[in-house]
Protein backbone atom coordinates (compact mmCIF):
# COMPACT_ATOMS: atom_id res chain seq x y z
CA UNK A 1 0.00 0.00 0.00
CA UNK A 2 1.48 3.26 -1.60
CA UNK A 3 1.73 6.62 1.19
CA UNK A 4 -0.53 9.60 -0.37
CA UNK A 5 1.61 12.79 0.11
CA UNK A 6 -1.17 15.23 -1.57
CA UNK A 7 0.59 18.28 -1.22
CA UNK A 8 4.69 18.98 -1.27
CA UNK A 9 7.00 20.90 -2.57
CA UNK A 10 9.74 18.24 -3.03
CA UNK A 11 9.47 15.46 -5.50
CA UNK A 12 10.06 11.85 -3.41
CA UNK A 13 12.12 9.06 -5.63
CA UNK A 14 10.57 6.88 -3.06
CA UNK A 15 7.97 4.28 -4.98
CA UNK A 16 5.91 3.73 -2.49
CA UNK A 17 5.28 7.73 -2.47
CA UNK A 18 3.06 9.31 -4.64
CA UNK A 19 3.17 13.20 -4.04
CA UNK A 20 1.72 15.53 -5.91
CA UNK A 21 4.23 18.55 -6.08
CA UNK A 22 3.49 22.04 -5.48
CA UNK A 23 4.11 23.92 -9.34
CA UNK A 24 3.78 27.77 -10.53
CA UNK A 25 2.88 29.22 -13.58
CA UNK A 26 7.05 30.13 -13.49
CA UNK A 27 7.87 26.28 -12.96
CA UNK A 28 9.44 24.30 -15.57
CA UNK A 29 9.62 20.39 -14.31
CA UNK A 30 6.01 18.90 -15.01
CA UNK A 31 7.59 15.88 -15.63
CA UNK A 32 6.10 13.88 -11.92
CA UNK A 33 2.46 14.51 -10.88
CA UNK A 34 1.24 18.57 -9.95
CA UNK A 35 -0.76 20.56 -9.01
CA UNK A 36 -0.71 24.12 -10.28
CA UNK A 37 -1.94 27.67 -9.34
CA UNK A 38 -1.13 31.19 -8.20
CA UNK A 39 -0.59 31.46 -4.75
CA UNK A 40 -1.69 34.36 -3.18
CA UNK A 41 1.85 35.47 -2.00
CA UNK A 42 2.51 36.10 -5.89
CA UNK A 43 -0.41 37.69 -7.43
CA UNK A 44 1.33 40.05 -10.02
CA UNK A 45 -1.72 42.14 -11.84
CA UNK A 46 0.79 42.89 -14.41
CA UNK A 47 1.07 39.44 -15.50
CA UNK A 48 -2.05 37.89 -14.40
CA UNK A 49 -3.17 37.39 -18.08
CA UNK A 50 -0.32 35.64 -18.91
CA UNK A 51 -0.15 33.07 -15.73
CA UNK A 52 -3.90 32.43 -16.57
CA UNK A 53 -3.14 31.30 -19.34
CA UNK A 54 -0.14 28.78 -18.59
CA UNK A 55 -2.28 27.73 -16.12
CA UNK A 56 -4.84 26.81 -17.94
CA UNK A 57 -3.06 24.80 -20.59
CA UNK A 58 -1.10 22.70 -17.63
CA UNK A 59 -4.69 21.81 -16.56
CA UNK A 60 -4.76 19.80 -19.32
CA UNK A 61 -1.19 17.87 -18.60
CA UNK A 62 -1.56 14.26 -18.00
CA UNK A 63 0.37 14.90 -14.63
CA UNK A 64 -1.79 18.07 -13.13
CA UNK A 65 -3.94 16.49 -10.49
CA UNK A 66 -5.34 19.57 -8.94
CA UNK A 67 -5.34 23.34 -9.27
CA UNK A 68 -3.39 24.62 -6.55
CA UNK A 69 -2.34 26.22 -4.04
CA UNK A 70 -4.23 28.94 -4.19
CA UNK A 71 -6.29 31.33 -2.15
CA UNK A 72 -6.66 34.03 0.15
CA UNK A 73 -4.18 35.34 3.07
CA UNK A 74 -4.71 38.85 5.11
CA UNK A 75 -1.50 38.64 6.44
CA UNK A 76 0.27 40.18 3.32
CA UNK A 77 0.20 43.16 1.72
CA UNK A 78 -1.66 42.16 -1.77
CA UNK A 79 -5.20 43.77 -2.03
CA UNK A 80 -7.92 41.54 -0.19
CA UNK A 81 -10.51 42.06 -2.96
CA UNK A 82 -7.54 41.26 -5.68
CA UNK A 83 -6.83 38.12 -4.06
CA UNK A 84 -10.45 37.13 -4.15
CA UNK A 85 -10.99 37.89 -7.72
CA UNK A 86 -8.08 35.76 -8.62
CA UNK A 87 -8.89 33.05 -6.59
CA UNK A 88 -12.71 33.16 -7.77
CA UNK A 89 -10.74 33.36 -11.46
CA UNK A 90 -9.22 29.93 -10.30
CA UNK A 91 -12.33 28.02 -8.93
CA UNK A 92 -13.79 28.91 -12.35
CA UNK A 93 -10.69 26.60 -14.10
CA UNK A 94 -11.31 24.02 -11.88
CA UNK A 95 -14.17 23.49 -12.57
CA UNK A 96 -13.77 23.77 -16.35
CA UNK A 97 -11.04 21.34 -16.35
CA UNK A 98 -12.71 19.19 -13.38
CA UNK A 99 -9.70 19.50 -11.31
CA UNK A 100 -9.92 19.30 -7.16
CA UNK A 101 -8.95 23.00 -5.53
CA UNK A 102 -5.68 23.02 -2.95
CA UNK A 103 -6.15 25.91 -0.97
CA UNK A 104 -3.79 28.26 1.21
CA UNK A 105 -5.86 29.81 3.79
CA UNK A 106 -4.18 32.37 6.51
CA UNK A 107 -7.55 34.08 8.54
CA UNK A 108 -10.07 34.44 6.12
CA UNK A 109 -11.59 30.85 6.76
CA UNK A 110 -15.10 32.17 6.67
CA UNK A 111 -14.76 34.09 3.42
CA UNK A 112 -13.40 30.81 1.84
CA UNK A 113 -16.67 29.24 3.20
CA UNK A 114 -18.71 31.97 1.79
CA UNK A 115 -17.31 32.11 -1.48
CA UNK A 116 -18.23 28.64 -1.60
CA UNK A 117 -21.46 28.47 -0.64
CA UNK A 118 -21.89 31.45 -3.46
CA UNK A 119 -20.18 29.43 -6.38
CA UNK A 120 -21.84 26.02 -5.27
CA UNK A 121 -18.34 24.34 -6.99
CA UNK A 122 -18.82 20.13 -7.88
CA UNK A 123 -14.58 20.02 -7.41
CA UNK A 124 -13.58 18.78 -4.27
CA UNK A 125 -11.89 21.85 -2.38
CA UNK A 126 -8.87 20.37 -0.21
CA UNK A 127 -7.59 23.42 2.51
CA UNK A 128 -3.91 22.06 3.10
CA UNK A 129 -2.22 22.62 6.26
CA UNK A 130 -4.83 22.64 8.44
CA UNK A 131 -3.83 23.43 12.02
CA UNK A 132 -6.36 25.04 13.75
CA UNK A 133 -9.30 24.66 15.88
CA UNK A 134 -12.20 21.78 16.27
CA UNK A 135 -14.72 24.16 16.10
CA UNK A 136 -13.13 25.60 12.35
CA UNK A 137 -12.63 22.12 11.25
CA UNK A 138 -16.24 20.70 11.90
CA UNK A 139 -17.34 23.99 9.98
CA UNK A 140 -15.17 23.32 7.63
CA UNK A 141 -16.18 20.29 7.17
CA UNK A 142 -19.89 21.00 7.14
CA UNK A 143 -18.98 22.73 3.97
CA UNK A 144 -17.66 20.08 2.23
CA UNK A 145 -13.88 20.89 2.92
CA UNK A 146 -11.40 18.45 2.72
CA UNK A 147 -8.74 18.96 5.28
CA UNK A 148 -5.28 18.22 4.88
CA UNK A 149 -2.65 17.62 7.71
CA UNK A 150 0.75 18.12 7.64
CA UNK A 151 3.87 18.16 10.27
CA UNK A 152 1.94 19.78 12.71
CA UNK A 153 0.38 17.08 13.75
CA UNK A 154 3.70 15.57 15.43
CA UNK A 155 4.28 18.52 18.06
CA UNK A 156 0.98 20.60 17.98
CA UNK A 157 -1.23 18.91 21.14
CA UNK A 158 -4.07 20.91 20.37
CA UNK A 159 -3.69 19.66 16.67
CA UNK A 160 -3.51 15.82 17.79
CA UNK A 161 -6.57 16.61 19.76
CA UNK A 162 -8.77 17.83 16.67
CA UNK A 163 -6.93 15.00 14.63
CA UNK A 164 -8.56 12.77 17.32
CA UNK A 165 -11.90 13.84 16.59
CA UNK A 166 -12.16 14.00 13.17
CA UNK A 167 -13.44 11.23 10.66
CA UNK A 168 -10.70 9.79 8.27
CA UNK A 169 -13.18 10.02 5.18
CA UNK A 170 -12.23 14.00 5.08
CA UNK A 171 -8.94 13.67 5.87
CA UNK A 172 -5.62 13.78 4.09
CA UNK A 173 -1.96 14.26 4.73
CA UNK A 174 1.14 16.04 3.30
CA UNK A 175 4.31 17.31 4.16
CA UNK A 176 3.99 20.95 2.18
CA UNK A 177 7.60 22.80 2.68
CA UNK A 178 8.90 20.37 5.77
CA UNK A 179 11.84 17.77 5.19
CA UNK A 180 9.58 14.89 7.27
CA UNK A 181 8.91 12.12 4.99
CA UNK A 182 5.18 11.38 4.25
CA UNK A 183 5.85 8.02 5.84
CA UNK A 184 6.29 9.53 9.24
CA UNK A 185 3.46 12.10 9.16
CA UNK A 186 1.40 8.92 8.74
CA UNK A 187 3.18 6.94 11.54
CA UNK A 188 1.93 9.78 13.79
CA UNK A 189 -1.34 10.19 12.28
CA UNK A 190 -2.10 6.26 12.77
CA UNK A 191 -0.94 6.60 16.56
CA UNK A 192 -3.15 10.01 17.01
CA UNK A 193 -6.61 7.98 15.79
CA UNK A 194 -5.58 4.99 17.40
CA UNK A 195 -5.34 3.01 13.79
CA UNK A 196 -3.29 0.61 12.32
CA UNK A 197 -1.14 2.15 9.99
CA UNK A 198 -2.20 -0.01 7.51
CA UNK A 199 -5.86 0.57 8.52
CA UNK A 200 -4.64 4.47 8.04
CA UNK A 201 -2.92 3.34 4.39
CA UNK A 202 -6.26 1.99 3.27
CA UNK A 203 -8.46 4.95 4.33
CA UNK A 204 -6.45 7.60 2.70
CA UNK A 205 -5.66 6.09 -0.40
CA UNK A 206 -9.83 5.32 -0.27
CA UNK A 207 -9.79 9.49 0.47
CA UNK A 208 -7.23 10.44 -2.86
CA UNK A 209 -9.00 7.40 -5.13
CA UNK A 210 -12.33 9.27 -4.44
CA UNK A 211 -10.93 12.90 -5.08
CA UNK A 212 -7.93 12.56 -7.71
CA UNK A 213 -8.73 9.23 -9.98
CA UNK A 214 -11.54 10.28 -12.40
Amino acid sequence: MDFFDVHTHTFSSDKNVFSIVNTYPNSSNFSQPFSIGIHPWFINIDKIEEEVFILESKLEHKNCFALGECGLDTLIAVDFERQKEVFKKQIQLSEKYKKPLIIHCVKAHQEIIEIKKEVNPKQVWILHGFNKNKQLAESLLKNGIILSFGSAIIKNKKLQEVLVELPISSLLLETDASELEIQEIYQNASEIKNSSLIDLQVAIYQNFKRIFIK
